[in-house]
C-alpha cells in the first residue's frame, strides 16, 4: 500500500546530487469546476508515482504520474462523463537559479503535492470534458440527445427568399 501524503519533507530523502528515488504515494484530489461545471476526480486519493532527483548545484527535479477520471457531466450532451486522464508533469526547483527555476510547490524542501496533483490535473483536462470522443451533443432546435438518435432531423425552414409566394392567392 502507497503512503498517503498532501505535502512531502524532500530533505528527508537524504540524496546527494546525482541521486534519485522513485516513490509511490497517495494524493487527495479536490473537485475541480470547469467552464461552470463541476468534476470530481475519482479515484481519491489517487496512487501516484513520484520521481525526485538531487541535483548537482542543489535543488530538485520532480516528475508526477497518476491517472485519474474527471467525473461529471459531459459539455456536450449532459451525460454522465468520466475520461480518464493520464497526468505527467515536471518541476525543477533550484534555489538561486533564477525564477523559472523555483517552482511554486516547493518551500524550504517541503513539496505540496496536494496543490501540484491538482494543478497538474487541471491542466491535463481536455478543453471540454466530454462522455466519449465522438459525443454528438445536443440538438439546437429541440434539445434531443444526438448520441442516442443519430438520425435525428428537423424540417429545414423554407427558403425567405420564397417567402412573398406564400402571400399569391391562386384560385
Amino acid at each position: 500500500m502507497a503512503a498517503r501524503a498532501d505535502s512531502f519533507d524532500l530533505s528527508r530523502l537524504s540524496l546527494r546530487p546525482g541521486e534519485a528515488r522513485k516513490l509511490d504515494l497517495e494524493v487527495e484530489l479536490d473537485a475541480l469546476t470547469v467552464g461552470g461545471q463541476r468534476f470530481v476526480p475519482s479515484p481519491s486519493p489517487a496512487a501516484v508515482r513520484l520521481d525526485v532527483s538531487r541535483m548537482a548545484r542543489g535543488g530538485w527535479s520532480l516528475r508526477l504520474r497518476f491517472a485519474a477520471e474527471p467525473r461529471g457531466a459531459c459539455m456536450r450532451c449532459l451525460e454522465p462523463a468520466a475520461p480518464r486522464i493520464e497526468v505527467d508533469a515536471r518541476e525543477i526547483d533550484q534555489p538561486g537559479g533564477g525564477e523559472e527555476l523555483d517552482s511554486p510547490y516547493v518551500e524550504h524542501e517541503e513539496l505540496d503535492l496536494r496543490a501540484w496533483a491538482r494543478d497538474a490535473f487541471a491542466l491535463a483536462l481536455p478543453a471540454q470534458v466530454t462522455c466519449r470522443p465522438d459525443c454528438a451533443g445536443l440538438c439546437a432546435i429541440c434539445g434531443a440527445n444526438l448520441n442516442a438518435d443519430p438520425d435525428h432531423a428537423h424540417e429545414r425552414a423554407p427558403d425567405p427568399r420564397w417567402a412573398k409566394l406564400d402571400e399569391l392567392k391562386l384560385d
